[in-house]
């Protein structure tokens, strides 16, 4: 009986399953592991040790990865080489849309978003399909007769085509389009982000040069008044404790020049990787100079707001989004219609013995009806539209966070317009001051405290205006960028037009 189980086809096939019902048994373990090492640590303690095989994958992921680094070298323009010391805001953006990954991120989101809307139109259109084969057929000798066989050659063309699905395909098809736009506006706004982050990291460096320079002013009036302290001891007009708090002066300034340098250096490395370039890379950069036009940012709130309803990117990415699923409810709702299908084949057999073969046609013409789905239907209608409330609420509060951070972008513009003109007006004060404490002082009739400290208020005085400047031109790129109107060439001025210096035979203004 054994003999005859093994023997037999059925007895074969058996023993077979039986025996790699064993061996799957046998080498079953929990967890299961790879290259005959555990998946896992054997206990929450230990530490897991990798394959080699695994080690060696994750060596050529990481050789993979250089060299993939290495093709994306952070990229400046051939003619922005040139003037590589002296590059412009305009540059500056310029050279960080080229090197930006989060733009690159977006960009292959918007193209694959494209690509799936370019797939769903071809449900407009036919599927075509050919297929040939061969087919090999032979009978063994049995019962007298010879063995024989016959080999036969078959090809088949097939089209389907849909004809009508109740809108399914029209709204699948505006859902993709939606998506695609969706996702190019997203993009809009990564550059938008990417603008912003660079000109944030641009006027910080302005106003760490501008400190710089105008502390290196602090620092040479300083030594003046040493000087001055120094010729008056000489001359037995005052004492040595006046030379003494003079020098003690020029040594704190010496100190801030000092401490301002390293900022400086800090502030350009900011700048150089919101560009993408490494932070030792040598560059510099022109700045604004002269008063930043504070008149030309005097657009009411309300065509701000106006302004960022037609603008704001992400804010139109949410109105698309909120179309799509719209449309998403359309396109389940209808896999509950009939749907009408056509349908045709043609093909040839050809066989050895026969040279004519034959040839077969088919054409069909079909209703589709579902008539019962246990109940997903339904449930699948309801995730949408529930799917689809919450893509319109997202909208909605994206509405609402645009309206406040434009609200709070344009008074904080109002406030660093009013002060720009209040730090103009302290520094004007405190450089007379300081002149008349000099003057009285080299004269005989002023005292040495009375200049230090005309002197730290000038310097004071300084320090606000540059930075009351720095917090303009920020505030400007904040409410551009609020408004949706911050483009690759700086700040446009729509509506903040702060754009000056065209056509102008100064910087003055200039981003």
């Amino acid at each position: 009986m054994s003999k005859r189980l093994h023997k037999s086809p059925a007895g074969v096939a058996m023993v077979s399953i039986a025996i790699a019902m064993c061996a799957a048994a046998g080498c079953a373990h929990n967890p299961p592991g790879a290259y005959g090492s555990p998946g896992v640590s054997p206990s929450v303690e230990t530490p897991w040790k990798p394959p080699a095989q695994a080690v060696e994958k994750q060596k050529r992921a990481v050789q993979t990865e250089a060299a993939e680094a290495d093709e994306a070298a952070p990229i400046i323009p051939p003619e922005l080489l040139g003037n590589i010391q002296n590059l412009t805001l305009a540059d500056i953006v310029n050279i960080a849309l080229r090197n930006s990954t989060q733009t690159r991120e977006s960009w292959a989101h918007a193209f694959a978003a494209a690509a799936a809307y370019g797939s769903r139109r071809g449900s407009y259109l036919p599927d075509i399909g050919a297929a040939a084969s061969v087919n090999w057929q032979k009978n063994a000798a049995a019962g007298g007769r010879l063995a024989s066989g016959e080999r036969t050659y078959s090809a088949s063309g097939t089209v389907s085509w849909l004809l009508f699905d109740f809108g399914g395909r029209g709204a699948s098809l505006e859902e993709t389009r939606e998506a695609m736009f969706a996702a190019s506006w997203t993009h809009n706004s990564s550059i938008q982000s990417v603008i912003l982050q660079v000109e944030q990291a641009y006027y910080g460096y302005f106003a760490a040069k501008a400190l710089l320079a105008a502390q290196q002013a602090t620092v040479d009036e300083a030594q003046a008044n040493v000087n001055a302290a120094e010729d008056r001891h000489s001359a037995g007009l005052a004492t040595i404790a006046d030379v003494l708090q003079a020098r003690t002066a020029l040594s704190r300034a010496m100190l801030a020049l000092e401490t301002l340098q390293g900022q400086n250096m800090t502030t350009r490395g900011i700048l150089a990787t919101a560009m993408g370039l490494s932070a030792n890379t040598s560059f510099d950069v022109e700045l604004p100079i002269g008063a930043p036009p504070v008149e030309r940012a005097n657009q009411s709130v309300e065509g701000y707001l106006g302004t960022a309803m037609k603008e704001r990117p992400d804010l139109a990415a949410a109105r698309a989004q909120a179309l799509e699923a719209r449309a998403h409810i359309r396109s389940v709702a209808a896999q509950g219609y009939p749907s009408i299908s056509a349908s045709g084949s043609a093909g040839r057999l050809y066989l050895d013995s026969n040279s004519a073969g034959s040839e077969s046609y088919n054409m069909t013409i079909g209703l589709s009806f579902p008539l019962f789905t246990g109940f997903s239907h339904g449930y699948d209608v309801q995730q949408a539209k529930a799917l689809a409330d919450a893509a319109a609420a997202y909208a909605r509060s994206v509405r609402d966070l645009v309206t406040l951070q434009v609200w709070t972008s344009y008074y904080d513009l109002q406030t660093a317009n009013q002060k720009v003109r209040t730090s103009d007006d302290l520094l004007a004060s405190a450089t007379q001051n300081q002149e008349v404490a000099t003057g009285r002082y080299k004269a005989g009739v002023g005292s040495i405290l009375d200049l230090l400290t005309a002197q730290s208020e000038l310097e004071s005085a300084r320090a606000q205006q540059i930075q009351a400047r720095a917090d303009w031109w920020l505030a400007v790129a904040q409410l551009a960028y609020d408004t949706g109107t911050l483009e690759g060439s700086g700040l446009t001025g729509r509506p903040p037009d702060s754009g000056a210096g065209k056509g102008s035979d100064s910087k003055e203004g200039k981003p």
